[in-house]
């Protein structure tokens, strides 16, 4: 198959994750014999450095017109003061809504191999095998706020809000993964406070018995799923959202897998059958205290690049692929210093990449080799 994909390295190690990741794309072209036109382009702070625009025009229409997105990460010190007009997240916020993504997947697995990475005891992470879907553009992130003095004393509001349809999409994106997994979905709320969770519940309830009636549904409020995600984290098939739990529960899962340079994300658009438009990211920042050093972890990147092929080019065989490579690769202990043991040898960044390059063409189809 022939695919477009446009790559936006960003800023800190963005550009030397990125370039992993672009490795092992032009691994699977050549191995499974696609076609992959790869184009860059400028997001984030190196966009206000070279544009004065966080994300600036051109950059919109190449990644409208891609098959998928791949992007590095974005910010750092340079960039941070607020009182700038404009910051590199900026960016990334209007770039969500330029390619209308509303469901920011997370999958967390943990690696036998990297165990020892992790906070939490071993027996703990035995089977651990989830993923965290969050509403992305809706609720208290989107909604109207205030900041005003009252009778002397600043106050400030902040407005959340769902509508039914922001509801639906999302839980059927979640029940679509678990249908494909063990067909177990946790939807987390916070019912017994907020109206728009009792909302939320409500819609969730009725879909599922609706649409998918096959789907075994159970509501957690959310200060018992994040006791749940450190007690009993292998208990969890697929996760369901809103923005702000989601993105405070994805972060907190992410530690089960020891290292946030492990965890890959995909943020989705248009539901329905088959590929769909996804800007792809390693769930981790720019890491500008390592940048350039050559030791960044790039398999969040490649992990990515998997959940690219299965989501926007539906290439399942070759997405499996990848993730096993990956798999082999940490088997190895073929690591960059964040997952190696005290005293253990550690890899830098290209050589990890060439490692999954290598475990990856492995197992490409030999009679299409060239």
């Amino acid at each position: 198959m022939h695919a477009t994909i446009t790559l936006l390295p960003g800023d800190g190690i963005g550009p030397e994750v990125v370039a992993e990741g672009a490795k092992v794309l032009q691994a699977v072209a050549a191995g499974w014999g696609h076609d992959f036109t790869l184009r860059e382009a400028l997001m984030g702070g190196c966009a206000i450095d070279a544009v004065d625009n966080s994300l600036p025009d051109d950059t919109v229409e190449l990644c409208r017109s891609a098959d998928a997105v791949l992007l590095g990460a974005v910010g750092g010190p340079k960039w941070d003061d607020p009182q700038a007009k404009d910051r590199p997240e900026r960016g990334l916020l209007a770039l969500r809504k330029a390619l209308t993504l509303f469901a920011n997947i997370r999958p967390v697995s943990v690696h036998p191999a990297v165990q020892g990475a992790s906070p939490l005891r071993a027996e703990l992470l035995d089977g651990v095998d989830l993923v965290v879907v969050r509403e992305l553009t809706g609720g208290i992130y989107f909604g109207a706020k205030t900041r005003e003095t009252v009778d002397g004393e600043e106050q400030a509001s902040d407005l959340c809000t769902y509508t039914t349809g922001e509801i639906e999409r999302i839980v059927r994106v979640a029940c679509e993964l678990a249908r494909g997994r063990r067909g177990k979905l946790t939807s987390v709320d916070k019912a017994n406070v907020l109206e728009t969770s009792r909302l939320w519940r409500s819609v969730t309830s009725r879909l599922v018995a609706a649409e998918y009636p096959d789907i075994q549904l159970e509501h957690v409020l959310v200060d018992a799923a994040a006791m749940h995600l450190l007690r009993r984290p292998a208990d969890f098939d697929v996760l369901v959202t809103e923005n702000m739990f989601g993105d405070i529960l994805s972060d907190e899962a992410s530690m089960l897998a020891g290292s946030m340079g492990l965890l890959p994300s995909a943020s989705l658009g248009t539901t329905g059958q088959g590929a769909r438009q996804g800007l792809y990211e390693p769930i981790h920042g720019s890491a500008p205290d390592i940048a350039g050093r050559g030791i960044a972890n790039p398999l969040a990147t490649i992990l990515s690049v998997a959940l690219l092929l299965r989501y926007s080019l539906g290439l399942l065989a070759e997405a499996n692929a990848v993730e096993s490579a990956v798999n082999a690769v940490l088997a190895a202990e073929t690591v960059t210093p964040d997952l190696a043991p005290p005293g253990g040898r550690s890899c830098s960044t290209a050589e990890v990449g060439d490692a999954v390059v290598a475990a990856l063409l492995q197992a490409a189809p030999a009679q299409r080799h060239h």
